[in-house]
């Protein structure tokens, strides 16, 4: 690796491909170094096993439009969040136009995404939010029912050998997405380093230091045998739950207060064909009281690899690392006397999370079963078995008015100077990557941003800085063009 860098990329992830690929065709004469602990890029959370792959356009998720005083309901977040998406969908086709990305197929697929349940009260709720929604040009395609026969043709498993006297209800979005955000990394990273990046693998970063007017970083090999230092005048730390500490070791002040609460994830993975095709969706419910959004239940169809998977989960656990492959003293290593008070704080006062994930470490494989016939009553559990999926660290964090909170959800975190920035939190992460990055660019590099580079960014993400739920037909263009760059289904 080249020993002055104009850009240091921390991880191999989506963030950083996402990132990396931008300011190489923004500015193509920089030196752009990449550094990965892991063999391969995508191998936390991006990777498509470590996640659900749901394109999160807040279609489904019902934790985007919580319920709020007296039950008052806002589509402000949904809106955001599906904008936000249409912002990646807007990127990946031109980096298809542009030769970038290849086979769409391999990355994304059309999925209906439908919210199921089953309750009085999630019932009312559910129609209380499809009558909100169903007025924005964003979701203009969403559908509702109370029928268990309409439903069985959207989902056929939700329905067979449920009872009958129970109620259920559901909205489909019939343009829905599966994505591999992994096939994303790796195809951005390769045609980055095709363009002259240089990708480091096996190789963790293990301070950042200021030196001068730049910062130097120093790595070691896998094994620990080789270190060697590297100096760059911007950095990005996109390394998932590995960013805290990272960011912590360069000393901003802007990290000072943050703390980290890691959750740990499983799915299960249906091993018999005979089911999986009888699937063809997305179908997400109510999360438990108490439970973090990221543990929503959901039946969700993958398409990995060419082939079509099927996942229920995620069942959440707890487990001191950051990352899948880090370390089990990470929690412990994070811990810094100007965020001891938000750990504690956010310890005594989140008891009905530390309930849940108590129940969830607690639960059986009988408990685990039920859970999965609660949307899948003929599930045979000779048809299940249980996989590791990735790592999320959520955001702990001063607040003027509760002294703490657990945050769920992203942020970014800049320096004064703007030559290093991170990013903390899960989800929904990977899916609102180029809105993310953007805003990178846009806090890190203000004057190129609103000049050099406005013309490529307008022409590459163009609702960017309109918007694009303002308008029917307007949506209605973007999806329609969007779709057929993607070669998805209309």
């Amino acid at each position: 690796m080249k020993n002055i860098l104009d850009v240091a990329l921390i991880g191999g992830g989506i963030m950083s491909a996402t990132l990396g690929t931008m300011l190489q065709e923004f500015e193509p004469e920089w030196k752009i170094g990449v550094i990965e602990s892991q063999t391969d890029p995508a191998t936390e959370s991006s990777n498509a096993w470590n996640n659900a792959g749901t394109g999160h356009a807040a279609l489904c998720e019902l934790n985007y439009m919580p319920e709020g005083p007296a039950g008052r309901l806002s589509a402000e977040k949904a809106i955001s969040i599906n904008e936000q998406f249409q912002m990646s969908r807007q990127w990946w086709s031109k980096k298809v136009a542009d030769g970038v990305l290849t086979n769409p197929e391999t990355f994304i697929n059309t999925m209906p995404h439908i919210t199921f349940v089953n309750t009085p009260e999630n019932i009312s709720y559910l129609k209380r939010r499809y009558e909100i929604l169903k007025s924005e040009p964003l979701f203009a395609d969403m559908e509702y029912s109370e029928d268990p026969l309409e439903i069985a043709d959207w989902a056929p498993l939700l329905i067979d050998r449920r009872d009958k006297s129970q109620r259920v209800a559901a909205t489909r979005s019939a343009a829905g997405t599966d994505v591999n955000f992994g096939e994303i990394t790796r195809q951005l990273l390769a045609k980055m380093i095709a363009n002259g990046a240089v990708a480091r693998y096996n190789t963790f970063v293990t301070k950042i230091e200021r030196l001068g007017g730049v910062w130097q970083l120093t790595l070691k090999n896998k094994q620990g045998t080789c270190r060697e230092t590297v100096r760059a005048k911007f950095v990005f730390v996109g390394a998932g739950g590995g960013a805290l500490e990272l960011l912590q070791s360069a000393r901003i002040p802007e990290i000072k207060g943050y703390g980290g609460f890691p959750i740990s994830g499983k799915f299960l993975r249906c091993t018999n064909p005979e089911v999986v095709k009888h699937h063809h969706a997305k179908v997400y419910g109510k999360a438990k009281v108490g439970a973090p959004p990221m543990s929503v239940p959901h039946l969700d169809t993958r398409i990995i690899n060419g082939k079509q998977e099927l996942l229920f989960g995620p069942y959440a656990g707890f487990s001191t690392n950051f990352l899948k492959y880090g370390s089990p003293l990470a929690l412990f290593k994070s811990i810094r006397p100007h965020n001891i008070g938000t750990l504690l704080k956010v310890g005594l006062t989140q008891w009905h999370l530390e309930k849940y994930l108590l129940s969830e470490l607690l639960a059986d494989r009988d408990k685990q079963i039920a859970t999965l016939r609660d949307y899948f009553p003929a599930a045979d559990a000779d048809d299940w078995e249980m996989i590791t999926a990735g790592q999320r660290v959520q955001i702990m964090k001063k607040d003027p008015e509760k002294g703490a909170v657990l945050q769920f959800g992203t942020e970014i975190i800049v320096s004064e100077d703007r030559s290093i920035a991170g990013l903390l939190g899960a989800s929904p992460g990977a899916s609102v990557a180029v809105y993310a990055m953007l805003n990178v660019l846009k806090q890190c590099f203000p004057e190129s941003f609103g000049k050099k580079w406005s013309r490529a960014i307008n022409d590459a993400v163009p609702s960017y800085k309109l918007g694009l739920n303002y308008s029917a037909p307007v949506t209605a263009e973007a999806m329609r063009t969007t779709a057929e760059a993607l070669g998805l289904e209309s």
